[in-house]
Order: C-alpha cells, then sequence, then structure tokens
C-alpha cells in the first residue's frame, strides 16, 4: 500500500511537468541486502535492478547518449569502474589494479571516461577510454588533483589542485597538457563545474569566510560571488538550460537544496528539513531536481519542482547517487 500510495503521489507531480516520457533516473540501492545499482522512470515507477554482485555497485553516471552506465564496483575486490548497458547488459569491467571508486565525468562524445584514483599514494586525475583501453594519467604531483569535469566541447577538463599549497581550479586540455590555474588565493577554492555552453564554471570558494558559490569566465576571468550568508554553501550543479545554478546550503549539520541564477538573483530554497538533502541531479527539461533525503529516517530518491513546492519520494527503500538521464 505504501508503495502504491507513493506512486499515485508522483504520477500526480508530474502532471504539467513537461514530457518526461524517456528520462530515466538511475540510482543506487540497498533493498538487496548490497549497494546494487537499478534504474527507474522520472515518476519512480519499473524500479529496475541492472547488477546482480554480490558487493557493492554504485555511483552510476549515464554516457551523453544514454545507452550506457558507467559505475563503481567492488566486484574484483577492490573498487574499480565498470560500464554496462542501460538496460544492465554486457557489464565489462574498465580499470584493473587502479583503485578507482567512481567515474566522475563522460565525454561529451561518449568515448572516455574521467576518474580520480589515489593508488600511487596521492589522488591523481585519469581518464580511460570507454572499452578499457588507452589509459591516460592525466596530472602528475606531490599533491591531490581530484573533481574533473569535461567542459561541453570536450576540449578541457576543470579540476581541483592543492600543488599550490592550497585547493586552486585548474584547467587543462583533455590529453593533460597546459595545466593552467585560474583562481590564485590563499583560501580554498573548488567543485568546479562548468555551464552548458562551456562559456563559465561555478565553484566554491572561503576567500571571504565562509564557503559560497562563485562563478567564473572559463578563463578563470570575472569571479563573481552568487551567494552571501552565514551558511556554507557548496556542489554547485548548472541546470541543462543553463538558467540556474543548483547548490548545497550547510546550516550547521543541516544540508538543504537552493538554486539561483547566474547572476545571484532569485535564489530559492527547495528543501527545509532537519534532515541531510543533497546529491542533485537535474532532470533534462531543468524544471525538477532528484536528489538523496534522509527525512523519513534513511536516504531515500525524491523530486522537487525547481520553482519550489513539497518534495515527492520515489524510492521507500535507503537509495543514493540518483542520476537523471540526459
Amino acid at each position: 500500500m505504501a508503495r502504491l500510495s507513493t506512486l499515485l503521489v508522483a504520477a500526480l507531480f508530474f502532471q504539467g511537468s513537461g514530457d518526461l516520457s524517456e528520462a530515466k533516473i538511475a540510482f543506487a540501492s540497498k533493498r538487496d541486502g548490497n549497494w546494487e545499482i537499478y534504474v527507474m522512470d522520472a515518476d519512480g515507477r519499473r524500479q529496475t535492478r541492472l547488477t546482480t554482485s554480490t558487493v557493492h555497485d554504485r555511483f552510476p553516471i549515464w554516457s551523453p547518449d544514454a545507452t550506457r552506465i558507467a559505475f563503481g564496483s567492488e566486484r574484483a575486490g577492490m573498487w574499480e569502474l565498470w560500464v554496462m548497458n542501460a538496460d544492465g547488459g554486457n557489464p565489462r569491467r574498465l580499470t584493473r589494479d587502479i583503485v578507482a571508486k567512481s567515474p566522475r565525468s563522460w565525454s561529451p562524445d561518449g568515448k572516455r571516461i574521467l576518474f580520480e584514483s589515489d593508488r600511487t599514494g596521492n589522488s591523481e586525475i585519469y581518464s580511460i577510454q570507454d572499452d578499457g583501453t588507452d589509459l591516460k594519467k592525466l596530472t602528475n604531483n606531490s599533491s591531490d588533483d581530484g573533481s574533473p569535469r569535461w567542459s561541453p566541447d570536450g576540449s578541457r577538463i576543470t579540476f581541483t589542485s592543492s600543488r599550490d599549497g592550497n585547493p586552486e581550479i585548474y584547467v587543462m586540455r583533455s590529453d593533460g597538457s597546459r595545466q593552467e590555474r585560474l583562481t590564485n588565493n590563499p583560501a580554498a577554492d573548488g567543485s568546479p563545474v562548468w555551464s552548458r555552453d562551456g562559456t563559465k564554471i561555478a565553484f566554491m570558494s572561503t576567500r571571504d569566510g565562509n564557503r559560497e558559490i562563485y562563478v567564473m569566465q572559463g578563463d578563470g576571468g570575472r569571479q563573481t560571488r552568487l551567494t552571501t550568508d552565514d551558511a556554507n554553501d557548496d556542489f554547485a550543479l548548472w541546470s541543462p538550460d543553463g538558467t540556474r545554478i543548483a547548490f548545497q546550503s550547510i546550516r550547521g549539520e543541516n544540508y538543504d537544496i537552493e538554486v539561483i541564477r547566474p547572476d545571484g538573483r532569485q535564489r530559492i530554497r527547495l528543501t527545509t528539513q532537519p534532515r541531510y538533502d543533497g546529491q542533485m541531479s537535474w532532470s533534462p527539461d531543468a524544471r525538477l531536481l532528484a536528489f538523496i533525503s534522509g527525512r523519513d529516517g534513511y536516504d531515500a530518491v525524491y523530486i522537487v519542482r525547481t520553482d519550489g513546492g513539497q518534495p515527492t519520494r520515489l524510492t521507500t527503500q535507503a537509495s543514493l547517487d540518483p542520476m537523471w538521464s540526459q
């Protein structure tokens, strides 16, 4: 009865939300004893298990054409990267003895996957062909490099590095060459993410005392602060249409989700629960966010309209890592 009620609420919630008939949400669920990858329709229907290993599978990300899913798995005795078809078929291991927990970003052409590994004692950035060949180590220094993201045209990769003493944002070519520093201050800058047109980068910075959301040009110019409050704001994520940025706002131990325009206007708080809300993923039409909330005593997948409204729960078991197909 609880499951039927959840689906009915979700169906009513989706009335007038645009055509999301082809959209899917991949996620990890522990309903069968260990973390496995599942996929469901945008309204929570047809929840289907894709992986069936006896160990943990997590962190699904869709290929740009939504035909494949890359994910992290422990089935080889350690965390490694795997890829499978969107229906769970043809699972294949990409990395070997590299200790890669989660994929970070597909190249826009769907041919390569970015990830990070600390196999050499500190975190470095790698890319690998989608068939497991041509592994490339893109960074190589004694400090941590992480959070890599491909630019929309596939020519550049933005990332965070502490090679100059504190976390700063860098950019490099897709082959790892021409690594250039974009931010330069004694505070921490991190979590960079490209706008969909590749002209801007949203990021977090503590340069003004606490974590706030900033935006800069793709070359590091015009660094502009968007949020100004006592809360810690982090984990920015551009909408598919480029008109808004979702982020987590942390008040004490409470993580909530907000959206804001790239010019700092029209800031809207979407969740207000005293439990964790985070791990956001935009719907293809930018009208909805899928996210994780612990408001019912366990982490579950919810959706919420990005113009405000009451969130709706899609899963009734422990779930993590929601990722909308684009």
